[in-house]
C-alpha cells in the first residue's frame, strides 16, 4: 500500500482511513514536538495514550528539555534525538510546522503528522517533495482509537465494518487490511456497522452488557478515564458497549462522526441542546412541529433559561429575520414534520443558519437516514426518536443526537460549553482537545453525565435489531403509502391529503430534492366531516392501531386535535396545520389491500 498520499478532516474515504490505519501500523517510534509538561494539555493527553497502546514516544520541547515526561526523557530538538524517528506528531501553530518538517527530514522520519487545526501547505509540500507521508488536522488518538474500535465515551464511527472479532491477541494469520472493509451501502451498513464479533467470545451478535459500571485496570486507568484522557466505559449512564455499538451504526447511517442515544425523542432534544444553548439565550423553531416538541420548546424548557421563538421556516426572509437576534444559537427544523408531512429546504436554513454562524438541526425522525442524509444538504446535528422507524417494531423507546462534525464550535456566535476550559475536567477544552469529536463528546462526558436520560441496553440491543432490517422496511413503508395515499386522495368523504408523493403536493418537488425513494409513510387526512366524525373514523378502524406511536410495522390511526395536539392553545394547533377533522396515519408494513379494505369500511360508517 502506497503512504505518499495527503489524508485531511475532510477527505474521509476508503483510501485515506487505509492510509492512515497502514501509517498506525508500521509506526514504532513517535517524537512528540510541543509536548506539554501539563496534564491537562492535548499533547500529554496523545502521549499517555500512545505510550499505553505500545508506541515509543519521545517528547520534544525546548522548555522542558533534559525534564521527564511521562516517564520519557524530553529534548530540545528533533536533531537531539539519539535514536530513529518513525512519525513526527507536531502540536505547534501551523505557521511553525515547516522548519520541524525540515528537521523530520534531516533526520529521516516517515510520516509527518500535524494534530487538529494544524495545517500548513508549504510543511506538507516540502514532506511530500521528500518522499514523507502527511497527515493534517487529525489526532492520533483520535484516530488509532476510532480505527482500533476503542470507542472512549460514546460511539465515534471508524467508517469500517468487519467480519473478524475484535482481536484480544494478534492472529496467527492477520487478515486482509486488519480485516476492515469499507462501504457506503445503506443496506450493509444497517446489518455490520458497530457490531463486529466479540473479540472475548467470538459472538456475531452483539452482547447486551446489562451492567451498571465497569472495572478499572489500576488506579492509573481510573484516571485516566475520568480525565477524558483515553477511552473505556466509566459508569452505566454515561455510556455502555451495547449503546457504543447502536451510536456507531446510527451515525454510520448518517455519514457523521458520532452520536449520542438516550433514552427517548425528547431527551435527544434536550441533550442536542445542553452544549448550545444557556440562559438568556434562545432557539429559533419550525413552527409546524410534532406537538410534543412546541410544548418542550416553548414552555418546559423555559425553566432552563432558554427561549423559542416559533417561525414558519417555508418562509426564507422570517427565518433570516429571527435568527438575526444575537440571541439565537441554533435553529430547529424537522426533514419531514410530524404529522403533517409537510418538508423543510434543509440546504435553505443552513445557509441562513450558517450566515449568523449557528448550527442547523434537524429531526429526520420520519425521514430515517434511508430517505434522507440531512448532513449532505448542510445540517449540523441530526436528532432521531429512534422509537419510531428505527426501532420500528414498537417494542423500544429511545433517542439519537447525531453529530455530522460539520460545524466550527470555536467560531460562529460564541459556544462557551464547547470552546472555553471546562472546569468539571479541570480546564480543558472539547472542541480543542477532541476536533470535530469534541461537540458528541461533551454530550456523553457532561450533558448525559449531569442530566441522566440514559438509554437502556435491552433497548439499544432492540433498536440495533430493529435497525437490520431499516432499508426493507421503509421500502415496504414507502410503496404501502403510495397506495393508500391515492386511495384516500380519491375518497369523497376526504377533503385533504398532506403525503407529499401527490402531485399536488405543495411540497413534492422539494420531497423529490430531499429524500431517496419515497415521500414518507406518516401524512395527515382531512376529512369533510367534523371533529366528532373524524373521532369516530378512528373507532371504527378494525385493522389499524389507535395508539401514540408512529413508525412501526403496524399501521396506526390518531386524531391529532383531541390527542398528540390537545395541549395547545387553539391559535397554536391553527399554526401548526392542524385540523378539528384532521387524522393522522402512520402506514406499516402489511398487505396495503387489507389496509385499504379497512380504510373503506371505516369511511362507509361515517354518515
Amino acid at each position: 500500500m502506497t503512504t505518499d498520499k495527503r489524508a485531511n478532516m475532510s477527505d474521509m474515504t476508503t483510501e485515506s482511513d487505509l492510509i492512515i490505519a497502514d501509517i498506525l501500523a508500521k509506526t514504532k517510534t513517535i517524537a512528540i514536538v510541543g509536548a506539554s509538561t501539563n496534564w491537562k494539555r492535548p499533547s500529554y493527553f496523545v502521549m499517555r495514550y500512545l505510550l499505553k497502546h505500545g508506541f515509543e514516544v519521545i517528547p520534544v520541547n525546548p522548555g522542558a528539555a533534559g525534564q521527564e515526561i511521562l516517564g520519557q526523557m524530553c529534548y530540545a530538538s528533533l536533531s537531539d534525538i539519539p535514536k530513529k524517528i518513525d512519525m513526527v506528531d507536531i502540536f505547534r501553530q501551523s505557521d511553525h510546522c515547516p522548519p520541524i518538517v525540515e528537521e523530520a527530514i534531516e533526520i529521516g522520519a516517515k510520516y509527518i503528522w500535524m494534530q487538529i487545526n494544524v495545517k500548513s501547505d508549504e510543511a506538507r509540500t516540502l514532506a511530500m517533495n521528500a518522499g514523507l507521508a502527511v497527515i493534517e488536522n487529525r489526532c492520533t488518538k483520535i484516530e488509532h482509537s476510532r480505527l482500533s474500535g476503542l470507542l472512549g465515551l460514546g460511539g465515534f464511527y471508524s467508517g469500517f465494518v468487519s467480519s473478524h472479532r475484535a482481536p484480544v491477541v494478534p492472529p496467527k494469520q492477520p487478515a486482509r487490511d486488519g480485516g476492515l472493509f469499507k462501504t457506503t451501502n445503506m443496506d450493509t451498513l444497517a446489518v455490520h456497522a458497530g457490531t463486529r464479533p466479540d473479540g472475548a467470545t467470538g459472538s456475531r451478535v452483539g452482547a447486551i452488557h446489562q451492567s451498571t459500571a465497569f472495572v478499572f485496570d489500576d488506579a492509573d486507568h481510573a484516571a485516566g478515564l475520568y480525565n477524558l484522557q483515553e477511552p473505556g466505559n466509566i459508569y452505566g449512564r454515561l455510556s455502555n458497549p451495547t449503546t457504543a455499538s447502536l451510536e456507531q451504526r446510527i451515525a454510520a447511517l448518517d455519514n457523521a462522526v458520532g452520536a449520542c442515544c438516550v433514552a427517548t425523542g425528547h431527551a435527544a432534544q434536550m441533550i442536542a441542546l445542553m452544549p448550545i444553548m444557556a440562559p438568556g439565550r434562545k432557539l429559533i423553531a419550525s413552527s409546524r412541529l410534532y406537538g410534543g416538541s412546541i410544548t418542550q420548546f416553548g414552555t418546559t424548557f423555559k425553566n432552563f433559561g432558554w427561549d423559542a421563538d416559533f417561525v414558519d421556516v417555508r418562509d426564507a426572509d422570517a427565518v433570516r429575520a429571527a435568527v438575526a437576534d444575537p440571541n439565537v444559537y441554533a435553529l430547529f427544523a424537522e426533514s419531514l414534520a410530524n404529522p403533517d408531512g409537510n418538508v423543510s429546504d434543509i440546504t435553505q436554513l443552513a445557509e441562513i443558519a450558517h450566515e449568523v454562524g449557528i448550527p442547523l438541526i434537524i429531526d429526520n425522525t420520519m425521514a430515517t437516514p434511508i430517505l434522507c442524509q440531512p448532513g449532505k444538504f448542510g445540517a449540523d446535528i441530526v436528532i432521531y426518536s429512534t422509537t419510531k422507524f428505527l426501532s420500528g417494531h414498537g417494542n423500544a423507546m429511545g433517542g439519537a443526537v447525531v453529530d455530522t462534525g460539520n460545524f466550527d464550535w470555536l467560531g460562529g456566535r460564541g459556544y462557551p460549553a464547547l470552546a472555553s476550559p471546562d472546569p468539571a475536567y479541570h480546564g480543558i477544552t472539547f472542541a480543542e482537545t477532541f476536533g470535530k469529536l469534541g461537540y458528541i463528546t461533551y454530550c456523553h462526558a457532561s450533558a448525559l453525565r449531569d442530566l441522566g436520560p440514559t438509554l437502556s441496553p435491552h433497548n439499544a440491543s432492540l433498536t440495533l435489531m430493529g435497525l437490520e432490517t431499516l432499508p426493507l422496511r421503509m421500502e415496504k413503508h414507502m410503496s404501502n403509502a403510495a397506495k393508500i395515499a391515492h386511495f384516500l386522495d380519491a375518497h369523497d368523504k376526504v377533503e385533504y391529503v398532506s403525503w407529499a408523493g401527490l402531485s399536488k403536493s405543495p411540497y413534492h418537488e422539494l420531497a423529490k430534492t430531499y429524500f431517496t425513494f419515497g415521500f414518507g409513510s406518516v401524512f395527515t387526512v382531512t376529512l369533510k366531516g367534523s371533529y366528532e366524525e373524524a373521532q369516530e373514523m378512528v373507532q371504527r378502524c378494525n385493522l389499524i392501531s389507535h395508539l401514540a406511536n408512529v413508525g412501526d410495522t403496524r399501521s396506526l390511526i390518531m386524531h391529532p386535535a383531541s390527542t398528540t395536539h390537545r395541549q395547545l392553545t387553539e391559535a397554536q394547533r391553527s399554526t401548526a396545520g392542524i385540523g378539528e377533522s384532521m387524522l393522522r396515519l402512520s402506514i406499516g408494513i402489511e398487505n396495503p389491500d387489507d389496509l385499504i379494505k379497512d380504510l373503506a369500511a371505516a369511511l362507509d360508517d361515517i354518515k
